[in-house]
Parts: C-alpha cells; structure tokens; sequence
C-alpha cells in the first residue's frame, strides 16, 4: 500500500536522521505507520420515565374522600386479579369502622425512583371518635405498569401494623351506664345484675331431668328447652332463660346438681318500680338498621342497647360515659400481635330528675286505668313534680332487648301505651282555652270585668243556619264577662270572639301563642308535640279554604282545630297563678359526671303574659270562682276542700260519643305552690270527672309537703 507522507512529517524524519548521524551509533528502531482513529457514531439515548408521583398523590386522594373505586383502579393488574373491588373496599371499610374513625386525610411527603419502580412515602391521619386522630407514617410502593404507573398493594398501605394475615379489631370496654334518679336520688333507672341460666349439651348426662328442672325454675316450655339443646353446637354454651339473682341463689342447690348446666351473670338495667314514670325515664333499645352508621361515627360499634326514649334517650350521652377500648391487630388464631391504640372508659354520670317519687306514684295511682294525663308544675320555677300518663309500659321489657313480638304487639295496641299523653297528647282544650280569650277581649278589645252580656241558652248571630247553644239549656241571662269564665258561659265567648274576629282574626291565635300554645315549650328529656293554633293563613295552606267568622267563634270556646298538650295547659295555669311569668318546664334538675362540676338547672323564663296586672287580677278572681264561688262549675267538686284553688274546667268536643274532661288550675289561690292540669279521654264532663281528680292531686301534693 503506497502511503505518502506529509511534507511536515517528511522535514521531521530528515531532521532526525541527520541528528543520529553525529550521534553514537544505535540500534536502529523500525519505523511503524498507524491508520487514521475513524470518529464512533453515538448511541440512543433512552427516554426518562414520568414521575409516579402523579399515581401515588391520586391514591391518597381518593382515599381521603372515600373514593375506593378510584384506588383500585390505580392498583397493579396482579393485585386487581387477586381481589375484588368489594374485598378491596371491605379492608379499608372495616378497618376504619373498628378504629371508629369518621374521617382520613393522607398526604405524599417523598418520592424516590429507581427505573420502572418508584417509592411513595406518605402521612396519614384518622379522624376517629374513641381515640381521637390517629397519625402513621407509610409508604407505597409503585410499579410502571401497561404505560401507566400502578400501586402495588398490600394490606399495610391501609395501617402499618396490619399484614395481609392480621385483621384489626377493637377490644372494647364498656363503662358503666349511669342511673337516673329522682329529685332526693331515689331510683329509677340503675344498673342491676341479671343470671342467665344455660346448659352446654355435650356435659349433659341426664337430659329428661335437666329439661324439667330448668323448664319449673325459669317457665321455658320443657319443649322449646328440647329444641335449643338438639339444635346448638355441643360445646357451645346454651342460654336458656334470664332471671334474678334472688331466683339463682333461691335454686342454687337444684342448678349446682345439674350435670351441664351453667350460670353467668351480667349486668343489665333495673327499673326498680317497674311502668313508674316509664314515659319520662324511657327505655333502652336497639340500634335501628338504617342508623347504624350514625352511632357508629359516634363511637358506638352498632349491636349495643341504647337509650331510645325518654331521660333514657335524650340523656344517652350523659349516661353512656365515655366508652373505651384497644386497637389491636389479631392473627388467624385470634392472638394479639400489636396495640395500636388505646382509650381508657370513663363511667356515665346520673341524671337526676325533678320528679318527687312518691308523688309521681300518687299521680299515677290517682289516674288509674283511665286514659289520660295528670302533669304536676311548681309555678314558680316550671319544674315538673310529676307527670303520669296511662296508658303505660314496662320498661323492663327493653332491657335486655325486647322480642319482635312484643315490640309489634305494642306498636299496634290501639291503646298507644309507648305514647306519654303528658307532652305528646295532643286535645283540644275546650273552655280551659276562654281564658286566652278572656284575656284577648280585654287587651284588644278593652273589655272589663263588668262588661255585659246576655245569655238565653242559645247563639243565632251568624244566622239561623249556625245556631249555637250554651252548655246551660237555660241560659244564665245576664252576665258579665268575669262571672262568664266562672261559670264557663258558651254565649259570652261567643260574643268575644265575634268581636275579635270583627277586629282582626289574629288577635286570638296570636294570644294563644303568647300564652305557650302552639309550640313545644322545650322541655329537656322527653319527646313533646308543639299542638296547634289554627290562624288563617294556617288554615289556607293546610286546608286550602279561606278563615271564617265561624272558626273565630269556635276558637274562642277551645275547639275549631285547636290542640294542646297538657303539660301546655298546667304551664298556661302556672304563669296565671304566678303572676305572669311563663317559665320553661324542667324535668332535668342535675346532671352528675364522674369529672368536673354538676350541671344544676335553674328557671328559665320562656316570656310574660300580655296582659296588664289588673286584667290578670280579674282572670284571677274569675278562676278562684270556679272553685268556690256559689255558681261556680267546680265548686261542687270541692266542697269540704282544706285548701284554696283556683282553676277552669273544660269539657271539649271529640267527634266521638264522650268528650275529654278537663281541669287545670293551682293552690293555693293566692299564693300558688303547685299547678296541675288533668286530662281524661272520652270520660265526660270536666266538672264532674277532672275536677275530683284536680283535688285528689291537690290534697297527695300537701299531704307529701307536710311529712
């Protein structure tokens, strides 16, 4: 090959071979020619993955809101193959119903790469009812997967501690319930012991004496014993029937000898006299299905009995205490692995009522098996002495968990036995309501107490077509308005209320409500009925009709569409007795928790009566009169009576063959201790009916004082 050199090259060997010439000789060096270095041609460069960090933050997204559909759609296709959405949605679901949590809010703190696989690092926060926020650090892992970058799932990406073999429970402690009590700490509603007796089959040695033994202690029929034996698993144990620690001990000898019987004691609520006051101090219940998730974000795990009416209900978190437990990760035979949180219980606090028992039992015992409600008010602060309602229930047949069949069978008595007619019976009210009236004519219309009227037994102003009657046949001829509420004279009010509704219709309905009618009065501790008070533009939107001067006229006399509670009426008859003042009624005196200070009720006032003190004076002396003045519509009621009263009888229409009978009033006359309103269904006059029974709670109320 001819390679031919480069004059530059070329001058440098002649220079250096003249060089060797003076030199000494050498070893000559053989002269060798490199090829020309060609340029290498330059590799692809790969193109960078995107950053997982898009994936990992709309995992923790979604899990903050709830999305769980969205997180399995972001999972790896291995992990979408070996579980179900369902099964996927199950493990984070029952995990926070076990910790109680209500809310998760995850965030990314940090993300590393390392070509097709990256890790997310996370903090977590559960919002939880028992434990308060619980906070973990994690991490995820990230695969890039099909072109996209997908979470490789485990079950530690929901808690740390929980692997895929362990499952996360709560160990729960439940406090002790609080009692309830009346108003000297006598109880109502405490917490007792209970026996269960069972059997466990596979201990049984001698069947036959065994099912008649259990069958004669606890009145199970032997048959039904039978069939629990013959149809449980052998070494589980059987209950059988709950009965009193007196029936365990009374029997100990027989169930001691008892080969495969069993006792177990736990503790339940007592009701220690039995339907007494059962519509104020309510019942325990199980959690309705579609409310579960409710009380279960208050801390609640969903089977337990909870207070479902009355003080019961309403105090459920006064009474409940402050439930404990752990949160605890458990393997497949149930041993504990780790705690990952805690709570420690706190007992429930009392609730005392302002209820006195004993008079409450006079209340009840003076109803007896008639239909209706007594409520009995101090009218000087609005607290509630007692309040009796028939017919009742026992609240024992919730505390262990009612039956559905007795659950059904009392929902549908006729009868309506759950109802407390003291604050959810809803009558109209009949002539009790013409001191409203009353008090309306001589604020609006400028009536007085002489005012005169003339009464001939019958009413033909809105034409012969409306005749109306007065409850005397005979008429009382004539008469002024006072004398007109002493002796309840149908004509007078008539009138009175013709003559508002000439003014403006709503100067009666808008009296009664600033005499507590027509709105619940905000009782603490038990359910109430607001009642109504009928106006024209209720009637309009109710009843699509226009208000008539008929409906004014019944108004005035207590009916038309008119309703009331009792515990409305004997508050109306308290701030009349008192003076004016219209207090909220109270049935919580104390609340008493095991930490911090007592919460002691005190009178609350709701407003006072619109009326000028001398037109109350008159109101007054016309309600004395019913009692004791010489034509009086109660007075003969009270003949022989100890005390002073004043009060307004009430006969009022129902549809039906017998009217309700009312009486409401107060004693003493001038000076007011107690206020009572007494309502009795369908059982005639009020005069002759609920006057007696005014006084019998009358004469039970002083006896209590003076003991």
């Amino acid at each position: 090959m001819d390679y031919r050199l480069p004059r530059r090259v070329f001058l440098k060997l002649m220079l250096a071979s003249l060089a060797s010439a003076c030199a000494p000789e050498q070893v000559p060096v053989p002269l060798t020619l490199v090829p020309p270095t060609p340029t290498p041609t330059p590799l692809p460069t790969p193109t960078p993955l995107p950053s997982a960090d898009g994936a990992a933050a709309a995992f923790l997204t979604a899990w903050s809101a709830g999305d769980y559909d969205t997180m399995y759609d972001l999972l790896i296709g291995a992990d979408r193959l070996s579980l179900s959405r369902d099964q996927f949605r199950a493990r984070y679901v029952n995990a926070l119903r076990e910790a109680t949590a209500t809310a998760v809010r995850a965030e990314l703190r940090s993300l590393l790469h390392e070509g097709p696989r990256a890790l997310a690092g996370f903090r977590v926060e559960w919002q939880t009812t028992l434990f308060g926020p619980l906070e973990f650090d994690n991490s995820m892992n990230l695969l890039w997967e099909g072109g996209r970058w997908a979470v490789d799932w485990s079950s530690t990406l929901v808690l740390p501690q929980l692997g895929d073999d362990l499952k996360l429970v709560l160990l729960d402690r439940i406090p002790i319930r609080g009692n309830i009590y009346d108003r000297d700490g006598r109880g109502l509603a405490v917490d007792g012991k209970l026996v269960t007796i069972g059997v466990v089959p596979e201990w049984i040695v001698d069947k036959a004496t065994v099912v008649a033994q259990l069958s004669a202690i606890t009145g199970v029929d032997p048959e039904i014993i039978q069939d629990k034996i013959a149809t449980s698993k052998p070494d589980w144990f059987v209950p059988i029937a709950d009965v009193s620690p007196e029936v365990s001990i009374t029997n100990d000898d027989v169930l001691s000898s008892l080969v495969g019987v069993t006792r177990r004691e736990r503790t339940i609520r007592v009701y220690k006299e039995g339907d007494l006051a059962a519509h104020l101090v309510g019942y325990l219940g199980t959690i309705p299905v579609d409310q579960v998730t409710a009380w279960q974000s208050r801390g609640y795990r969903g089977d337990e009995l909870v207070g479902r009416a009355g003080v019961e209900g309403w105090g459920e978190p006064y009474l409940a205490g402050r439930r404990g437990g752990r949160l605890v990760t458990l393997n497949q035979h149930n041993e504990e692995v780790a705690q990952v949180a805690e709570a420690i219980p706190r007992p429930g606090g009392s609730i005392y009522l302002t209820i006195d028992k004993t008079l409450q039992a006079d209340a009840e015992r003076i109803l007896g098996q008639r239909p209706g409600a007594i409520v009995v008010l101090d009218p000087n602060t609005g607290f509630v002495l007692a309040m009796a309602s028939y017919p009742r229930f026992d609240p024992g047949l919730f505390a262990a968990g009612i039956d559905q069949k007795t659950w059904t069978a009392l929902n549908a008595d006729p009868n309506r036995p759950l109802v407390g007619r003291g604050t959810q019976g809803a009558y109209p009210p009949g002539s009790v309501f013409k001191i409203v009236t009353m008090a309306a004519g001589m604020e609006k219309l400028g009536l007085t107490a002489d005012t005169p009227f003339f009464c001939t037994g019958t009413w033909d102003r809105l034409g012969d077509q409306f005749i109306k009657t007065c409850w005397l046949k005979t008429g009382h001829g004539n008469i002024n308005l006072q004398d007109g509420l002493t002796q309840s004279c149908d004509v007078v009010f008539y009138d009175v209320g013709l003559a508002l509704q000439n003014a403006d219709p709503q100067l009666l309905p808008d009296m009664a409500r600033a005499f507590g009618l027509g709105s619940v009065t905000g009782i603490a501790g038990v359910e109430e009925t607001p009642g109504l008070v009928p106006d024209p533009a209720w009637k309009l939107a109710e009843k699509g009709e226009s208000w008539f001067t008929g409906d004014s006229v019944n108004l005035a006399i207590g009916q038309s569409y008119l309703l009331t509670t009792p515990l409305q009426i004997a508050n109306l008859l308290a701030a009349v007795g008192n003076g004016g003042t219209l207090y909220r009624p109270q049935l919580i005196q104390r609340i008493a928790e095991p930490i911090g200070p007592e919460q002691v009720s005190q009178p609350e006032v709701l407003a006072r009566l619109p009326l000028a003190p001398e037109h109350l004076e008159v109101i007054r002396t016309a309600l004395e009169g019913v009692v004791s003045g010489r034509r009086g519509t109660a007075r003969k009621a009270f003949q022989g009576a100890t005390f002073t009263a004043a009060g307004k009888t009430g006969t009022s229409e129902t549809g039906q063959e017998e009217p309700h009978a009312w009486f409401a009033g107060y004693a003493p006359a001038d000076s007011p201790q107690v206020a009572i309103a007494v309502i009795l269904e369908h059982a005639g006059e009020g005069s002759k009916e609920a006057a007696p029974v005014f006084r019998q709670m009358v004469e039970a109320y002083f006896e209590r004082v003076l003991r």
